[in-house]
């Protein structure tokens, strides 16, 4: 049998098998964790009880876990230092930075607490308290309510729940959805304000490998960092002010400077961003044939946009770095989730176990009328979808490319949702979002250059130029009313030169101007770049809509498709990721990516020394190459293999947002911190293969390596415990 037909049989084995633990899959609630998952655990080497990983009471080792806002940290120190990844602090380094203090390429390390700079745009929010909140949610449902309704009932109850649970409190909340939307609970946190770099080490540490080795392995790369939080005297809440002082936490975790081997426990708690298990067969097709293919095209198509740029002037090589470095890890993402798709054969799969599901509700006719709808109507939805997706993706990235796209469509949408009561407002619109709306409208000129802003415009505006016929932007087509063949070109080309010659959303100061002014007082400013916002208001009201109408219908299937599911095959289902905290477990191991090919757990410093040519991205230091060379290793050499180690491979399920994760042994030390995926595992978004899924970590040992050894950073190490 070829290698693809037996991974195909995996998956349908996995999928259409009772609904289980299945080895070390699954990301798995804190709250909830029942007694047979901890004693798993601790047979496999967990020493630590169910209360002192997490109590829900403000105890347990979760406590020390941070999110950072689509990435994750951990306290490491009893004053607040947070250890997270480079890559997540990849954009603070970038929007500090200037072509005479470039913290990108050189790293930077703050030798006091003074010397700390702020981390601008970042957050780092502490788990207060997880509350069930399904019932108050589903009673804002009524029967015979229009998908749109339905959404808009959801929404609403939302942000009333929001609302009365952060009125009066210094906190944040957030209702999340489980399980498609047959459960909800409110997850409150203390939202720190004041995040600052501590210690970031040169990209030829942090980002050894670049895009090349990005989602591979073996691995090299000391994809490290360290934030600090700062609060205000008083222990609230605070922006950045030099009066605050460092945060802190009730509980922070020791770093073990001891190591792993092969087989051993590990866990990791963290903020996984999205996982899509549960999905049906349309969905599979849609990300398939449409949605990845666009989205890889878009990007690298942008990404030559930034590194033709970066390329001509050094400045603009760094405000665009932030930009290009988020595309190339997206691009090669979707590119895996491609390839997954194909070697399992995901869709088929899906259809399979679909075919079976309709096999089992053909047999149970009272099940085949209370669930027999449910596939033939999600089919009908995803059709409804196809009529204007390439509308849609081609809206959505405009403002992601295009910072003056961004600055407009917030501004003026602002202005018409100001004018409503704060509840009626869209979700992102109201009071509690001011802040953060006005501080990205602040930092865009740390990422903005005029001529590269103009290409990325104009190369979506050519885009929407093709769109299909009854997917066309109107605005845009009465802006080239009667030009045709080879005039569109130069004359969107003078239109665009027009919509910058005639803003001033350029400055800061004007955007944030702006951002106070009424509806009726911006558009009498004017701005050419305001007007294309209102031009565009139409076609951007009509894909919201439609989009409401999908969401509000899709979260009524999914959880009876679910329900149905755990139904016919039994057992527990973990939930999918959604943005919250999760525990997830396995052990220290290897795997073979192909026949006759087997990749060892671990990589070390003469792994770096091989792969080093001087140029990016394997230009390793000469310090580093130094201590290699003179076996200065301190005390952080693996015993075993006499060199430090630099990453390792675990049967941890994770995914987006668990970048910075401390990977921790079953004592709650951390051995590491979670940074990547390998390529192979890409695809477990959907689908987890224990033969092929495995988490990348860097070494606790590297990590203290590069900042005793290397960067000389003790005032760091010193306020640690290292055991």
């Amino acid at each position: 049998m070829k290698f693809t037909s037996l991974l195909v049989a995996a998956a349908v084995m996995v999928l259409l098998a009772p609904a289980c633990v299945m080895a070390d899959e699954g990301m798995w609630s804190l709250e909830e964790l029942d007694k047979s998952m901890v004693k798993k655990m601790q047979a496999m080497g967990l020493e630590l009880s169910a209360k002192e990983i997490y109590d829900g009471k403000g105890g347990g080792i979760a406590c020390a876990i941070v999110s950072l806002g689509g990435g994750t940290g951990s306290f490491v120190s009893p004053k607040g230092l947070i250890l997270t990844n480079h890559h997540v602090t990849f954009q603070a380094l970038q929007r500090t930075s200037s072509t005479e203090r470039n913290y990108i390429a050189d790293g930077f390390h703050a030798a006091s607490f003074e010397d700390e700079i702020p981390a601008p745009g970042y957050h780092a929010y502490v788990l207060l308290s997880v509350k069930d909140v399904t019932k108050k949610m589903l009673k804002a449902v009524r029967k015979g309510m229009s998908p749109i309704e339905r959404n808009k009932a959801i929404e609403m109850r939302t942000k009333e729940i929001v609302a009365g649970a952060e009125e009066g409190r210094d906190v944040r909340c957030r209702v999340a959805e489980f399980y498609s939307g047959s459960q909800y609970k409110l997850y409150t946190y203390f939202d720190i304000k004041d995040v600052r770099i501590a210690f970031a080490p040169p990209a030829s540490i942090g980002n050894y490998g670049g895009d090349i080795d990005n989602w591979m392995w073996p691995r090299h790369t000391g994809d490290f960092s360290f934030l600090r939080a700062y609060v205000a005297p008083d222990g609230s809440s605070a922006e950045h002010a030099e009066e605050n002082v460092p945060y802190e936490p009730s509980l922070f975790l020791p770093v073990s400077s001891k190591g792993i081997q092969g087989d051993d426990f590990t866990m990791i708690i963290g903020f996984p961003g999205q996982t899509m298990r549960y999905r049906s067969s349309n969905s599979i097709a849609y990300n398939q044939d449409f949605s990845y293919p666009k989205r890889i095209e878009l990007f690298g198509d942008l990404i030559d946009i930034f590194q033709e740029a970066a390329g001509a002037d050094p400045s603009v090589a760094i405000k665009v770095a932030g930009l290009d470095q988020m595309l190339n890890n997206s691009m090669k993402n979707n590119e895996g989730m491609l390839e997954g798709f194909v070697k399992t054969g995901l869709h088929r799969v899906k259809l399979d176990e679909e075919k079976a599901f309709l096999a089992w509700l053909d047999g149970n006719p009272k099940m085949k009328k209370k669930y027999g709808d449910i596939l033939p109507r999600i089919t009908s939805l995803y059709g409804k979808l196809h009529t204007y997706r390439e509308k849609s993706i081609v809206s959505r990235f405009m403002g992601f490319g295009c910072q003056m796209v961004r600055a407009a469509s917030i501004i003026y949408r602002w202005s018409g949702e100001k004018a409503k009561p704060d509840m009626e407002r869209d979700q992102g619109f109201q009071e509690r979002d001011v802040p953060r709306l006005e501080q990205g409208l602040r930092m865009i000129d740390m990422s903005f250059d005029l001529e590269t802003d103009k290409r990325a415009l104009k190369y979506f505006m050519m885009r929407a130029l093709d769109l299909p016929e009854q997917q066309r932007i109107e605005a845009l087509d009465a802006m080239l009313e009667g030009v045709t063949g080879s005039e569109v070109e130069p004359a969107l080309d003078a239109h665009i030169d027009e919509l910058y010659a005639n803003t001033k959303l350029t400055s800061a100061e004007e955007r944030i101007r702006m951002f106070g002014l009424s509806r009726e007082e911006l558009m009498k400013e004017g701005d050419y770049f305001i007007r294309l916002m209102a031009d565009f208001e139409k076609e951007r009201k009509e894909i919201e809509e439609m989009d409401r109408a999908f969401s509000g219908a899709i979260t009524e299937l999914r959880p009876r498709l679910i329900e149905a599911y755990r139904k016919w095959q039994g057992g527990n289902l973990y939930p999918d990721a959604n943005g919250t905290m999760r525990l997830t477990f396995g052990t220290v191991t290897g795997y073979s990516p192909r026949e006759a090919i087997y990749y060892d757990y671990i990589t070390t410093l003469d792994g770096i020394i091989e792969k080093h040519t001087g140029e990016e991205p394997f230009d390793c230091p000469e310090r580093l190459i130094s201590l290699y060379e003179n076996d200065d290793f301190g005390p952080y050499a693996d015993e075993d293999l006499g060199v430090v180690p630099v990453d390792f491979l675990t049967t941890c399920d994770i995914t987006g947002g668990n970048s910075g994760s401390p990977i921790m042994n079953g004592r709650g030390e951390v051995i590491g911190a979670a940074f990547d995926g390998n390529y192979e595992s890409i695809s477990a978004d959907y689908l987890f293969d224990e033969t092929l899924t495995r988490c990348i970590n860097v070494d606790s040992r590297y990590i203290l390596f590069v900042l005793d050894r290397f960067s000389g950073a003790r005032n760091l190490l010193d306020e640690m415990t290292i055991h």
